[in-house]
């Protein structure tokens, strides 16, 4: 089997995929499957926690000088992905300053959903190829580090560019996407990471590792909800222009080639910078919205919503994670 067929096979068959396809398809046949929220949000909870504790361990065992890199480029990655897509919103799409803001806010954070599934495709594969280093254990202290500047960057845009002035105060805007559920896990869960040490940690690892069987398992019950979700949302899509739909492809790719560039120059593994990749070109579904609802009132949810999760999100999942893989492969080759 070629490499390109192995690729397209581990991400396909995966069973955190094939959990996302089977919940959309039982929106298109009506079925009346349906999540429990409360459950929902339980297995939530536990993946985002899962995702800091794991990362704060390996980011305890990483050296400073080993991880410096990576972090800045990260932050830069922050800044860089919403200001991108508001340019291109704004000037190719004519889109007003508001909904450019908001659409951006989504695109500048990162979706935790799609890092997990990255970092497992990833892990999977690089199984397959033995040519390639293993992927860094720290990469969810990325996903924190990439979780608020992105927003904050985007809606401050809204806010100084936008015709009518935001109703609360930078620092509210702050506090608010700071302590919220996601943030307040991924970084809490780093913390105790960091300080439990390796002794304490493998007590709780069976339950926790993201690359163990729980985990692993409830991922797939929380895709199979997102599924329902995502497709809930596809008679949107039919109402969006075509320049919108593009969008919700366009500008992952584009963030996606920005974070393999200063992915290698940081000094990650060809793994490590298809994960940051797939981390650029996610949209969040969580924490963004929140932030936008409260800050950009006047933003249409059926814009920033319907690319994030009908658009954005599956196209990630089934395509951009080995697309994104690729790309960082190739890169590094031409590189060497």
């Amino acid at each position: 089997m070629a490499y390109n067929e192995v690729t397209v096979a581990t991400n396909l068959l995966n069973p955190a995929t094939l959990s996302f396809c089977l919940g959309a398809t039982a929106r298109f046949v009506r079925s009346d499957l349906a999540i429990p929220k409360d459950i929902s949000t339980a297995i939530s909870v536990f993946l985002l926690f899962s995702i800091g504790l794991k990362g704060g361990h390996e980011l305890s065992l990483a050296s400073l000088s080993g991880v410096a890199g990576p972090l800045g480029v990260t932050l830069l990655l922050g800044v860089l992905t919403p200001l991108v897509a508001f340019l291109i919103l704004r000037v190719l799409g004519r889109l007003s300053v508001v909904d450019s803001a908001a659409i951006a806010a989504h695109y500048g954070s990162v979706s935790v959903v799609t890092f997990i599934a990255a970092e497992g495709f990833v892990s999977a594969l690089l199984s397959v190829r033995q040519d390639l280093p293993p992927l860094e254990g720290y990469m969810a202290t990325l996903v924190a580090l990439l979780e608020s500047p992105g927003i904050t960057v985007a809606l401050l845009l809204g806010a100084f560019l936008g015709s009518r002035s935001k109703e609360r105060s930078t620092f509210s805007l702050l506090h608010e996407v700071v302590t919220g559920r996601t943030m307040f896990l991924l970084v809490g869960g780093l913390i105790l990471g960091c300080v439990m040490g390796t002794k304490n940690w493998e007590t709780i690892a069976p339950f926790f590792d993201p690359r163990g069987a729980v985990f692993r398992g409830l991922l797939c019950i929380f895709l199979l909800e997102m599924g329902i979700s995502a497709a809930s949302r596809f008679k949107e899509v039919r109402s969006m222009g075509v320049f919108l739909l593009a969008v919700g492809i366009m500008i992952p790719v584009i963030n996606a080639c920005m974070a393999i560039g200063l992915g290698y120059f940081s000094g990650l593994s060809v793994g490590g910078t298809a994960v940051l990749a797939t981390m650029a070109a996610s949209a969040s579904y969580i924490a963004a919205p929140a932030a936008v609802r409260a800050s950009l009132p006047d933003a249409n949810p059926a814009y920033y919503l319907t690319l994030a999760l009908a658009i954005t999100f599956p196209f990630n999942i089934i395509i951009g994670i080995p697309l994104y893989f690729s790309m960082a492969d190739w890169y590094f080759r031409v590189m060497a």
